[in-house]
C-alpha cells in the first residue's frame, strides 16, 4: 500500500484529503493533466503552460508533474519545461485511454495531492482516490452551438465535461460566462464553481522598440495603418463581419488577420472579392509566435467580432499592446475587454465600421481607450491569478451531497 509521510493512503475505498488537510503541507505535489501543456502552441497549450508556470513561479515549493504520454519539440515547451520544480511525466503506455483511465495509476505511485485537468477532462474513477481534483471547463459551446460542431465530437466533449463537473472537487470557469453555462446546463451547484481568470503571455506585456517594430512591418510587408483580428479563421470567430464593415471604414486603414484557415475561409475569401478588397485584407496564416507581439503593437486597434468565446484572450493580449479594441457582444468578451472597450452586434457591419472609424479619426479617444484598458488589464496580472488558483487548491471541500 502507497503511503506519504503523513500515512495518507491511496486505496478506492478512501474518501478524498479534504481541503484542511491539504493545507497543512508545507509543500504539495500537484498533478496536471499535460496534454495540451507539452503538445499545442495555441489556445488550450498556452493556457497549460501559462498557468503551471505562474504556480511554479509563486510557488516554488511545489512539486508540479506534467502528465502526458507524448510530447512536441517545439521551443514553447521546451521552454516551459525547463522550469527547475517542473516535471514532465511520461508514461510507458501509449494508449489512446491511458489519459481517461491509466493516469490514476501514475497519480498513485507519485503521491499526487491534488491533480488538475487543464481542459474539461479528469480521469473516469478518481474520485475514488483520495486525490483532490480540480477541472478547468473554458467554454460549453459545443452545447450552446451544437451545429458549429460534429456529432462524434459533441459527444465526446459532452460525456468528458459533465463526468468531471459532476464528480471533481473544484470546477475553475475562466470566465462568469462561461460559469453560468456551467449551472444552466449541468444543473452544477454554483458553490463548486469558481472563476478565475487567466492573462496572457508575459511577450505581451513588453514595448518593443521601434527598430523592432519596422523589422516586423518589413517582414510582413504590412500596410502603414491597419486594424488586426488574432484566431482561428472559422464560422464562430466571425471574420466575415469584419470584411463586410471595411468598405464603410476609412480607406486608408486596412484589415491584418493572422490566424488558421479552415473550410469558412472560403466564405471569407469570397466576400473578399465581391467587395473589391482584396488589396486591403492581409492573410498571415504561419506567424511565429515571438512575432505576434510586433504584429498587435503596429496596429491602429484589435477588431474581434466572434460570436461565442469562453474568455477572449487576444482582448487581453491587444490591451497590453496598448490598441484599442472592438470586438463582439454576446458572450464575455465585455469580461476580456472591459467597460473601455466597444462593443457591437455580431451582425452589424455598420456598427462595426462605425466604432472603427470613431476611433481611428480621433487621437484623443484613441489614447482614452488605451489608458483605459492598461488600467483594466491589471486584473489579469499573474501573480494576482496564481494566488487565486493556489487559494482554489487549498479550500476545496467535500462536495459529495452536492453531484448530481
Amino acid at each position: 500500500m502507497e503511503t506519504r509521510p503523513d500515512s495518507y493512503h491511496f486505496t478506492e475505498s478512501s474518501a478524498p484529503a479534504t481541503g484542511a488537510e491539504l493545507s497543512g503541507f508545507n509543500s504539495l505535489i500537484i498533478g496536471y493533466d499535460g496534454k495540451r501543456a507539452a503538445n499545442n502552441t495555441t489556445g488550450l497549450g498556452n493556457y497549460s503552460r501559462w498557468l503551471i508556470s505562474v504556480l511554479a513561479k509563486n510557488f516554488p515549493a511545489n512539486k508540479y508533474l506534467v502528465y502526458t504520454n507524448r510530447r512536441s519539440d517545439n521551443d514553447a515547451v521546451t521552454r516551459f519545461l525547463a522550469q527547475h520544480n517542473i516535471v514532465l511525466k511520461l508514461p510507458g503506455s501509449k494508449s489512446l485511454f491511458w489519459r481517461s483511465f491509466g493516469i490514476i495509476r501514475d497519480l498513485i505511485r507519485d503521491r499526487v495531492q491534488v491533480f488538475h485537468g487543464l481542459s474539461h477532462e479528469i480521469p473516469f474513477g478518481i474520485n475514488k482516490t483520495r486525490i483532490r481534483t480540480v477541472v478547468t471547463i473554458h467554454d460549453l459551446i459545443f452545447l450552446r452551438f451544437p451545429e458549429w460542431y460534429k456529432p462524434v465530437d459533441r459527444l465526446i466533449y459532452k460525456l468528458k465535461s459533465r463526468y468531471a463537473c459532476q464528480h471533481a472537487d473544484k470546477i475553475i470557469a475562466i470566465s462568469e460566462r462561461t460559469k453560468a453555462d456551467i449551472v444552466s446546463f449541468y444543473h452544477v451547484d454554483p458553490s463548486r464553481v469558481e472563476v478565475i481568470y487567466q492573462s496572457c503571455d508575459p511577450v505581451f506585456k513588453n514595448r518593443l522598440k521601434e527598430s523592432h517594430l519596422s523589422a516586423i512591418r518589413s517582414r510582413y510587408q504590412l500596410p502603414a495603418r491597419y486594424i488586426l483580428n488574432v484566431g482561428t479563421i472559422e464560422t464562430r470567430k466571425n471574420l466575415l463581419l469584419a470584411v463586410e464593415a471595411l468598405p464603410a471604414i476609412d480607406a486608408d486603414v486596412h484589415l491584418v488577420v493572422v490566424g488558421k484557415k479552415t473550410t469558412y475561409f472560403k466564405e471569407v475569401e469570397a466576400a473578399v472579392t465581391r467587395l473589391r478588397l482584396s488589396s486591403r485584407v492581409h492573410f498571415l496564416p504561419r506567424v511565429p509566435f515571438s512575432d505576434l507581439p510586433g504584429i498587435y503593437q503596429a496596429a491602429e486597434l484589435f477588431v474581434y467580432p466572434s460570436r461565442y468565446e469562453g474568455f477572449g484572450i487576444p482582448l487581453v493580449e491587444a490591451l497590453h499592446s496598448e490598441i484599442p479594441v472592438v470586438a463582439a457582444t454576446g458572450s464575455c468578451l465585455e469580461e476580456a475587454g472591459g467597460p473601455e472597450s466597444i462593443y457591437v452586434s455580431p451582425d452589424d457591419p455598420q456598427a462595426l465600421a462605425a466604432a472603427v472609424n470613431k476611433i481611428v479619426a480621433n487621437e484623443d479617444i484613441r489614447q482614452q481607450m488605451v489608458a483605459a484598458g492598461a488600467a483594466y488589464v491589471q486584473r489579469f496580472e499573474d501573480d494576482l491569478l496564481a494566488s487565486q488558483l493556489m487559494n482554489c487548491y487549498l479550500n476545496m471541500s467535500d462536495h459529495a451531497n452536492t453531484r448530481d
